[in-house]
């Protein structure tokens, strides 16, 4: 019988203190404290992503997308510490849905690995806001009201994967498909909206729990108040999601966000095709020619001020936050890991605790230019990454 046990030693992320982990059969079986050695690593949860339309020039919305492209995605995401992702799939026609839901489940079925790292999808639209601004890049042609049935057709495309829906909850009758979502187990994200304050109580009363990248996808001009940010800031019954690559929101927002929200304040990438890849113009299905920076931002060729989408992981939204001093690292690597898990039902929000499973990463702190250096990445036990090295 071939032994499945190892042992690996390494700085547990939130303490500092040296440890070992002992894995078993995928799980952590032990967690012990050992004496003080140079060079230890630290080891943290793997990283969890509820939003990610694509990575290292491959896109989730690319049609016709090939289960084989969803796959090597997925086997990407390890280089960035992402164990468990929802790939994410926008606002489009019906029948465009249905098929890049229908390969991403085709791909789950197909390989183990890849039905391991994807934790559900994450259908963003196209029940969002018609609104300039409000509607973000989705296309207007595309959006449209909650239709249940509509839904259902799309959830047996993805084999019962959605897990996640965003919608605008200013359209008639929307709490009552709200309510049906949160009955059959997926979770209702506020996003892309132009909601009043009282729809917004509305879709809460009615389940909704999570707000998706709050600030971004907004009208450019707001009243001082009310206006649909402090509504969902102030519900206690909705966890917040931001984007932290420097670009999308600035600190004092982050801040506000982070206050406000404590525990629930979550951390996504919200990253498009580009991210992964070199400075430079590229051309989009969605948008047009883009131009990735040097510095990381992802702009419109033809206008500087506006943004094509993020073009960054979680780990560089997690080295903002922390080089910026607006959270300590622990919390921050958890807004990205832990938290998301806990708010989906994962047993991965148990963490580095014995019994979790044994999804985690070894790394180095952030360094001077902003990076933070990925050395190892385990999903389920089994090593899936390791820097300078094909696995």
């Amino acid at each position: 019988m071939v032994d499945k046990t190892s042992i690996i030693c390494a700085r547990h992320y939130a303490t500092g203190a040296p440890v070992a982990i002992t894995v078993h059969e995928g799980r952590i079986d032990e967690v012990m404290q050992v004496e003080e050695s140079d060079g230890l690593p630290i080891v943290a949860p793997g990283l969890v992503d509820l939003q990610i339309n694509g990575y290292a020039g491959l896109d989730f919305n690319q049609l016709p997308l090939q289960a084989e492209t969803v796959s090597q995605i997925i086997r990407k995401l390890w280089r960035e510490g992402v164990t468990s992702s929802y790939p994410t799939v926008i606002t489009n026609t019906p029948d465009a849905i249905a098929s890049a839901l229908g390969s991403i489940a085709s791909a789950c079925e197909a390989d183990p690995a890849t039905e391991q790292g994807i934790a559900g999808i994450h259908l963003e639209g196209p029940f969002i806001s018609p609104d300039d601004g409000a509607r973000g890049a989705h296309r207007l042609d595309d959006v449209r009201p909650p239709d249940w049935d509509l839904f259902c057709r799309w959830q047996e495309a993805a084999g019962g994967r959605i897990k996640i829906v965003t919608l605008s909850p200013e359209w008639p009758d929307s709490a009552a498909f709200i309510k049906r979502c949160v009955d059959s187990g997926v979770i209702v994200s506020i996003g892309h909206t132009a909601a009043d304050a009282s729809q917004i109580g509305e879709a809460v009363a009615a389940g909704a729990r999570m707000s998706t990248h709050l600030g971004n996808g907004a009208h450019l001009m707001l009243p001082r108040h009310p206006n649909y940010l402090w509504e969902q800031l102030a519900q206690d019954d909705l966890w917040s999601c931001v984007i932290a690559d420097g670009f999308h929101l600035p600190d004092q927002v982050l801040k506000v966000v982070l206050k406000v929200k404590g525990e629930q304040a979550l951390l996504v990438s919200d990253a498009v095709a580009i991210s992964g890849l070199e400075p430079g113009v590229y051309k989009t299905h969605i948008g047009g020619d883009v131009v990735l920076t040097s510095e990381g931002k992802l702009h419109l060729a033809a206008d500087p001020r506006l943004l094509a989408g993020s073009a960054q992981m979680l780990l560089w939204g997690i080295a903002h936050l922390s080089r910026r001093g607006i959270a300590a690292f622990p919390s921050v690597w958890e807004m990205a890991s832990t938290r998301p898990a806990r708010l989906m039902g994962l047993p991965i929000a148990e963490g580095l605790s014995v019994g979790a499973p044994a999804d985690f990463v070894l790394l180095d702190r952030v360094q001077a230019d902003g990076r933070i250096p990925l050395r190892q990445t385990y999903k389920a036990g089994r090593l899936v990454y390791d820097e300078g090295s094909e696995i």
